[in-house]
């Protein structure tokens, strides 16, 4: 992909993968981050590129964008439970001001923008799998709602922008993806379970574990983002596996592949954890030619490799 592209949350653990592919196929990118939960290290093998540039900035306050832009990808946002009911003020005025800030960029600068949403936009699902259409069972005063509504807002204000001012946008609904990167005691599962495993101690499973997620490998996610960018469709596309596991199972599968001996141990279940998540993935099938290709046993062999290291 060609041209030069603004990248915000670019030093998160998507928004940095995103980065190495843009510069991989010989893109130019600016990326905006203010290290709220992207780390610097996701950045080390980007910084040196002659095509990249780190720009620190804070887009609830301003988006700097200097020079014209093929597109933007907003991908900034606290996305793991640690950090949005640690921060929920915060969380709602990234996904209200903060996505703002980037439509009036991209207005400015007479691009496209594809805008990050994701798979809490539909709660605790009362449908399975979740179609695009499926409007959420999603609980407005609970301690997820900050990010299920900063979300919902996201993908309301960009249609409101498309209407309005017939800005070229393009919306995704990223499900449970995993890989390289993912920040270490971030909360979400698949790094709680490997470096307990990693460690030898027990590994946590909430609830009972019959709770359900579709783990899409980083890569994949990647090259579904690429495809809705270059599409002409506004979307919402569903971006996940459509595999789905039990996290019992899935914890079960990690003490396999890293051959730790550790016992499994049940806490409660936090409130409003979906029971399933699965996403139909038919539109990007259809519209995009998109299928996952990664199976769960080479993703988490890669994963596991990083955390070991």
């Amino acid at each position: 992909m060609k041209g030069r592209f603004l990248v915000t949350g670019g030093a998160g653990f998507i928004g940095s993968h995103l980065c190495d592919r843009l510069l991989s196929e010989g893109a130019e990118v600016v990326c905006v981050d203010n290290f709220f939960t992207g780390q610097r290290q996701n950045l080390k093998t980007l910084s040196p590129h002659k095509n990249f540039q780190l720009i620190e900035a804070d887009i609830v306050k301003e988006v700097p964008a200097p020079g014209a832009f093929a597109g933007i990808f907003h991908m900034a946002s606290p996305a793991s439970p640690v950090d949005y009911y640690k921060h929920p003020i915060e969380t709602l005025r990234i996904g209200s001001i903060g996505t703002e800030n980037v439509l009036k960029v991209a207005l400015e600068k007479k691009c496209p923008v594809l805008l990050a949403s994701t798979s809490e936009i539909y709660g605790d699902p009362l449908e399975h799998p979740q179609k695009e259409t499926y409007w959420g069972n999603v609980n407005t005063l609970g301690p997820r709602s900050c990010y299920d509504e900063a979300k919902r807002y996201l993908e309301a204000l960009a249609m409101a922008y498309w209407r309005v001012h017939q800005l070229p946008i393009r919306l995704i609904r990223i499900f449970n993806t995993y890989g390289p990167r993912m920040r270490a005691g971030d909360g979400r599962v698949v790094p709680n379970l490997c470096i307990q495993a990693l460690q030898g101690k027990p590994l946590t499973v909430y609830g009972t574990g019959s709770q359900t997620r579709s783990f899409c490998y980083v890569d994949d996610l990647v090259t579904g983002i690429i495809k809705v960018f270059g599409s002409e469709h506004i979307g919402p596309f569903n971006l996940g596996n459509p595999t789905e596991t039990t996290v019992l199972q899935f914890a079960k599968e990690i003490l396999r592949l890293t051959g730790a001996r550790s016992e499994i141990v049940f806490e409660p279940l936090p409130q409003d954890d979906p029971q399933k998540r699965k996403p139909d993935i038919t539109q990007a099938q259809t519209k995009l030619g998109w299928t996952p290709q990664v199976t769960l046993e080479a993703g988490l062999k890669k994963t596991i490799d990083f955390f070991r290291d």
